[in-house]
């Protein structure tokens, strides 16, 4: 019988769908990478979430793996190189936490806005201060969105009724003007954004790609959301541009560094925490009661599919 082992906490949709197909599976959410290592060479799969990478040395103990199921959207986890040479189906599950995101996406963005952090802190210390917490209105603005691939879609779709001009920008991608976005340069985006959200994989050519010399060109002050990944972007540098007042504020649910006590010993860590004008998350835009099932339902549709 073909197995597959759950070496994270994935909802039981993928389990119960996974064995109606006739495979035999080990959930072990606690089990370690090194006790993975030591019988992963029985499995034709692994379902994770980001509990370890899928790297070389996990490669080379399974011989038998034909698949790697990840539980959400990103596949930078997973050494993809390998897999390609190997033959090995890579399959995830954008589709199962995309409103999940635009939704975040969307709550940190009115949070900035309306100076609810601030405000709210003011008010527990016994500060009234109506003018100091004055927000803005989306209404009218223009919002860019660098990726539009299922997380940026769904932001342009949460934003369709504040009235907003949405540009979107995906390098790879052209003729996607729909409802919801018109594409747009990269120049457009630059020249023309209240807002700028992120919604792109992590690569090579993406990592650190917002630094200070890319926030440098845009014309207007912005307000900047990132629910893709931390390391897309260079976190002193937007402390940098708050600084100039280039980004008026920024809601992070990703950092480049992540998890204590590594984040901790940052050396942008202190004044981060200390900034006001930034609202901080840890990596739960896509990680809600309702995507949790979603994403396994979606593997499961998904495992359907593969032939081996």
């Amino acid at each position: 019988m073909k197995k597959i082992l759950i070496v994270d906490d994935l909802h039981p949709a993928f389990k119960e769908q996974a064995i109606a197909m006739g495979y035999e599976v080990d959930d072990k959410p606690q089990i370690t990478r090194q006790q993975t290592l030591n019988k992963i060479k029985d499995y034709v799969g692994i379902a994770v979430r980001t509990k370890f990478r899928i790297d070389a040395e996990i490669f080379a103990a399974a011989p038998n793996l034909k698949f790697v199921a990840r539980a959400g959207a990103g596949l930078d986890n997973i050494d993809d190189k390998i897999a390609f040479e190997r033959n090995i189906e890579l399959i995830n599950a954008p589709e199962g936490n995309c409103d999940a995101v635009g939704e975040h996406a969307t709550g940190l963005l009115l949070s900035l806005m309306n100076n609810f952090r601030r405000a709210d802190a003011e008010i527990r210390s016994g500060i009234w201060d109506r003018e100091e917490n004055r927000g803005y209105e989306l209404k009218g603005k223009k919002v860019g969105i660098i990726g539009y691939g299922f997380m940026g879609q769904s932001f342009a779709k949460k934003l369709a009724g504040f009235e907003v001009d949405v540009m979107a920008y995906d390098k790879y991608k052209t003729g996607f003007s729909d409802a919801f976005a018109r594409e747009v340069s990269m120049e457009e985006i630059v020249k023309h954004s209240d807002v700028l959200s992120l919604h792109i994989p992590l690569t090579t050519e993406t990592r650190q790609m917002v630094d200070d010399e890319y926030l440098f060109h845009f014309k207007k002050s912005i307000f900047f959301i990132n629910t893709a990944r931390g390391e897309i972007v260079n976190t002193k540098a937007v402390l940098n541009a708050i600084e100039s007042g280039k980004i008026i504020a920024a809601g992070l649910d990703v950092l480049q560094t992540e998890k204590f006590p590594a984040l901790s010993e940052q050396s942008w860590y202190t004044e981060l925490t200390k900034n006001e004008k930034v609202i901080l998350t840890p990596h739960v835009a896509g990680w809600t009661f309702d995507s949790y099932r979603k994403i396994s339902e979606v593997l499961a549709e998904k495992l359907k599919g593969l032939s081996f």
